[in-house]
């Protein structure tokens, strides 16, 4: 009985493990029957998005593909208006030689070809269209020639929107396809003479100007630059304010002619400038010469003329806020030109006090050769440095009770301020200088309470 027992238990066991084996084959060929789909699928897949991609770009041709360096000449003509015609010079730079003679915006001029020497669509809607009537291309909205240094000229039509709104016909002249192209393509192509042309006022380099003349508020204030340095040089040597005076270049430099649509507002500038009320008039100066502007404002418009252009315009109000100003605006009120430098040395006599401090890297000394805490030096230099005027006088100064001498730039500057009590305030005195510079009392009072606050530097810890 035993024996059978074992025998039918270990047959039993066979057949379950039988069993098992077999379901276990069939989840693994199922498995890689469905890795196999898989891997049909994703192949399938990208194979199809490989030639979508490659019939996208076959719906896309190219328009038009020029050599932009190689442009001379490009002609923009449009339906009821005048061709504005652009031509490289001698220089490289371009100009429109049509209708009339102006200078060129190179910015706007550059943008525009870049956008023509690389001209896509977006599909092809006609291989071979016989009429050009339906796409708004006989005539054309807007037709563009364009010559390279060969003389070979490609004429580049543009039409009508597309129905859908997104896009505009175009076609070459040359070809008989007929193409839709993004809109925002024929925004950057459809120029004006208005668009093209410099409107600049002054065209000279901001960087190289060496003089302005600025008259105004019945005084005529003259600038001289040495390098980024500006002085007052009429109506008599001034120190003058460097931010000040650079913001009236940058002004003037920025300022740009509002042209208008029509003849008739032209005319209306024209005569708003003739019956305005003259503001200033400005003539700057570089090596290659000099270029004039005369402002006026005629109610709350501010409108201007130009030694380099034709014709009165309507300009922002920042060029007439700019220029509306008088001598002192322009003059420096800080009584230390330190600007952001350290000094390498200070002497100050303060009634029977003397300070005395010289600097050697980032460390300050006192005068017995004693080190002295470097944070509370750095308090007494911007304390001089934030000494400004609130007023600026011609004369009042007589009986000085503290001078200072401040060295800076490796000891080749060297300034001397004397200061006396006056009244409430203070008056101080540049040596060399005709100005004299009302003080609060409040600022004179804190530079000296800085220099008595300098105290020995810390002993390192042992």
């Amino acid at each position: 009985m035993v024996e059978e027992e074992v025998v039918h238990f270990s047959t039993g066991n066979a057949n379950e493990i039988s069993r098992k084996f077999m379901k276990l084959r069939s989840l693994i060929v199922a498995i890689v029957v469905l890795l196999a789909l898989l891997g049909t699928l994703y192949w399938s897949g990208h194979r199809k998005n490989a030639e979508d991609i490659s019939a996208k770009a076959e719906s896309s041709p190219t328009i038009l593909k020029l050599d932009e360096s190689a442009i001379t000449r490009v002609e923009f003509k449009k339906k009821d208006a005048n061709s504005v015609v652009l031509a490289k010079n001698s220089s490289g730079s371009w100009a429109i030689t049509g209708p009339k003679a102006l200078s060129a915006d190179q910015g706007t001029v550059s943008s525009t070809l870049s956008t023509l020497a690389s001209l896509s669509s977006e599909r092809v809607v006609e291989d071979h269209a016989t009429d050009l009537k339906p796409f708004g291309l006989e005539p054309p909205a807007l037709e563009i020639d364009v010559t390279g240094k060969d003389n070979k000229q490609q004429k580049l039509l543009i039409g009508d929107e597309t129905p859908t709104g997104s896009a505009y016909f175009a076609k070459l002249a040359a070809d008989p396809r007929v193409y839709t192209m993004a809109s925002y393509n024929k925004t950057s192509l459809d120029k004006s003479l208005n668009d093209l042309r410099d409107k600049r006022l002054l065209t000279i380099d901001s960087n190289r100007i060496s003089r302005v003349e600025l008259t105004a508020k019945n005084q005529t204030i003259e600038f001289g630059r040495n390098k980024e340095d500006w002085q007052i040089l009429k109506p008599k040597p001034l120190r003058a304010d460097n931010f000040q005076v650079a913001e009236l270049v940058r002004k003037l430099t920025d300022a740009k002619m509002t042209l208008g649509t029509s003849t008739t507002e032209a005319k209306d500038d024209a005569s708003a400038f003739a019956h305005g009320t003259r503001l200033a008039s400005v003539k700057v100066t570089d090596p290659s010469g000099s270029q004039d502007l005369e402002v006026r404002k005629n109610k709350d418009s501010y409108y201007a003329k130009s030694s380099i252009a034709e014709g009165a315009y309507k300009v922002d109000a920042d060029l007439g806020s700019a220029l509306d100003k008088s001598l002192d605006d322009f003059r420096e009120k800080k009584v230390f030109d330190l600007g952001f430098s350290d000094p390498g040395k200070i002497e100050m006599h303060n009634g029977a006090k003397s300070y005395f401090f010289t600097r050697n890297g980032a460390d300050w000394w006192g005068p017995d050769g004693k080190k002295v805490d470097a944070a509370s030096v750095q308090d007494f230099v911007s304390k001089l440095r934030d000494l400004t005027a609130t007023k600026l006088l011609d004369s009042g100064f007589a009986n000085p009770t503290t001078d200072i001498t401040v060295t800076t730039d490796e000891s080749k500057r060297v300034e001397k301020v004397a200061l006396e009590k006056s009244g409430d305030g203070y008056l101080a005195k540049r040596e060399n200088d005709s100005t004299t510079y009302s003080l609060k009392s409040d600022s004179v009072e804190s530079v000296q309470k800085a220099a008595d606050d300098i105290k020995p530097a810390a002993k390192p810890a042992k």
